[in-house]
């Protein structure tokens, strides 16, 4: 009886909690049909005198969700993400909304690379210089990442007990041989010969970097580091020497120290920050601030002036490809080779399509479907314009499927290059015998047939096998890359090797033509097709779903976020080694992959 009550306890349970879960989903889902049919009333919110905010916390992805929101799911709602494309058409469109005075960024920490980072402040100058108005920044703790950002206004103002990070750049990877010897695993690493700067498997089969990796991994620091120092020095007048002098020496250890170093303008509390933006402002001193959030205004319309609002039917098509390349459909984090192709092939047979930008956010992945990716480009190509746009990453696959594009423009701090390929095949027979217990027995009717099971280790004939496939897939992306790039093939081996290089190394060895972002690189298409400024618009590829088909695509990732918290908590580092480790599990064929993970925020 006892068991029996046990048991009966437990179901009960387990019953509640699920109904409790589907409660939680359907008043989320509800609150999201809300804001999806609330489009109208926050529209009207936008009153004269007002100041767009701008806080950057959801992950910043290059395409946004349809209609610029994304969806409250209770606690599956971790996933959240703005769209840089939203972020840029909001700021064009309040430099010439005479509603908009001026723009206050709000920030703590702002979720994305340096070069997301880098076309947001490009756009905010543009706004300062081009409509006059002001930009105020205020953050109560200021990251690099977010300091970054926040430098490019006209005032940055820091809580008087906050803190402003400027302590440069690191890059540290976690090595895994130690754990998988006292597991009884092998990782079988096979890179294509002379791929020495190839280290994505480095830390699997090591214990420390190469000395071929900590070469390119610091070369690239000092690079993006360069970037961010005269950025930096350049509007607050600082410059590099004084810069690193305030690094090296942590001289800002309080909130009053980056304003006696010149970082920061004034500490002051908030309600002080905003008492101040009306003075410079113009606005109402007795009077609230009459904000208007990001989110809101994406869904506000602004009349162009006449001379623009003739209608126009020529497009310029934005194909999005942002994250690990696979075969298949795209999902989220993920570019699908089956779905980026029918993108373009939209664009290439829409005749109103006169010019194609292929924005490229990605490190890699399989070397079949970045081959496949590559030539759709190859037959767009030879109809109508490409262009490509590089974002924070555009390497190795990224690379590959960019290669061949009639212009690419990368910014000086995108990642580029990774010009090489591996494979890697787990040899957990230690595992199995000696750990677990286990044994593998059984029978083949040819020779090779189990060369890639994971229960013994690779024959010294299968590693040649292996090697000769990945030898001959490095040379056919070398010869994708000479081809495109117009090089030869011993330049491009010269600078590949699986090595990295930020965009603007990247622009002087040949890899890359120009410096500039996404809106850039649209210009660029336009003129291309012979398209002039303000008789074109848009079209973004792949259309983005409909909103009860973004709401379950939605729950099924955030649910994998939820889930994998709820195991390994919060701790960053914690779900770093489980995305490493998803991403390993994950990898089927041949990988043209960035050689390491690399953040710096």
């Amino acid at each position: 009886m006892r068991q029996f009550l046990k048991f009966m306890l437990a179901s009960m349970v387990g019953t509640l909690l699920i109904g409790l879960v589907l409660i939680v989903l359907f008043v989320g889902t509800i609150a999201a049909l809300g804001s999806a049919f609330n489009f109208e009333k926050k529209a009207a919110a936008v009153k004269d005198g007002s100041v767009l905010r701008i806080s950057l916390e959801d992950r910043i992805v290059d395409q946004g969700p349809r209609d610029g929101f994304d969806l409250d799911l209770g606690p599956f709602s971790g996933a959240g993400s703005t769209g840089l494309n939203h972020i840029l058409a909001n700021i064009e469109k309040a430099k010439r909304d005479d509603r908009i005075k001026g723009i206050f960024l709000d920030l703590t920490y702002v979720s994305a690379r340096m070069a997301t980072v880098k076309e947001i402040r490009d756009k905010l100058l543009e706004f300062r210089t081009e409509s006059g108005k002001p930009i105020v920044a205020f953050g109560e703790v200021m990251t690099q990442g977010t300091y970054y950002l926040a430098s490019v206004a006209d005032k940055v103002y820091l809580t008087p007990q906050g803190d402003l990070d400027l302590r440069g750049l690191r890059s540290e990877t976690t090595f895994y041989k130690g754990l998988f010897d006292k597991l009884g695993v092998e990782v079988q690493f096979i890179r294509g010969s002379n791929n020495r700067f190839k280290s994505f498997g480095e830390n699997l089969i090591q214990d420390h970097m190469s000395e071929a990796n900590k070469q390119q991994t610091l070369a690239l620091l000092n690079g993006l580091w360069g970037e961010y120092l005269d950025a930096v020095g350049g509007a607050r007048n600082l410059d590099r020497d004084r810069l690193n002098v305030i690094a090296d020496s942590l001289l800002v250890r309080h909130a009053p120290d980056a304003v006696s170093v010149g970082l920061v303008d004034d500490v002051k509390y908030r309600d002080e920050v905003l008492a101040l933006m009306k003075e410079q402002m113009a606005l109402p001193l007795d009077k609230e601030i009459p904000f208007v959030d990001l989110e809101d205004y994406t869904r506000t319309f602004v009349a162009k002036k006449d001379a623009e609002a003739a209608p126009v039917k020529d497009k310029v098509a934005v194909v999005f490809a942002q994250g690990d390349i696979v075969s298949g459909e795209s999902s989220d984090g993920s570019v699908g080779s089956t779905t980026v192709c029918e993108a373009l092939r939209k664009a290439r047979e829409d005749s109103t399509v006169k010019a194609i930008v292929l924005r490229v956010n990605s490190p890699g992945g399989s070397g079949l479907a970045s081959d496949v990716i590559w030539r759709e480009v190859a037959l767009t190509k030879a109809e109508k314009p490409v262009v490509v746009s590089m974002g924070d990453l555009a390497a190795s696959g990224g690379y590959y499927i960019a290669c061949g594009a009639d212009r690419i423009w990368a910014e000086p701090n995108t990642i580029t290059g990774s010009i090489g390929v591996f494979a890697i095949i787990p040899n957990m027979q230690k595992l199995f015998n000696d750990k677990l217990g286990l044994t593998f027995d059984g029978v083949q009717t040819n020779k090779h047939a189990g060369m890639l099971t994971t229960t013994r280790p690779l024959t010294a004939e299968e590693r040649l096998i292996l090697q000769g496939y990945i030898d001959r897939f490095y040379g056919t992306f070398k010869e994708r890359v000479a081809e495109g790039r117009r090089l030869s093939v011993a330049q491009v081996d010269s600078i590949g090797q699986g090595r990295v290089w930020t965009g603007g190394d990247a622009k002087r060895i040949g890899l890359v033509d120009e410096i500039g972002g996404l809106e850039a690189a649209i210009a660029d298409a336009a003129e291309r097709a012979g398209l002039a400024e303000g008789t074109y618009k848009l079209r973004e590829l792949p259309e983005k779903k409909e909103f009860f088909e973004e709401l379950m695509q939605g729950f099924n990732s955030r649910a994998r976020t939820w889930v994998a918290e709820q195991t390994l908590g919060t701790d960053l580092e914690l779900m770093e080694h489980y995305e490493t480790v998803r991403k390993v599990r994950a990898m089927s064929g041949i990988q043209a992959r960035m050689p390491f993970e690399l953040d710096v925020y």
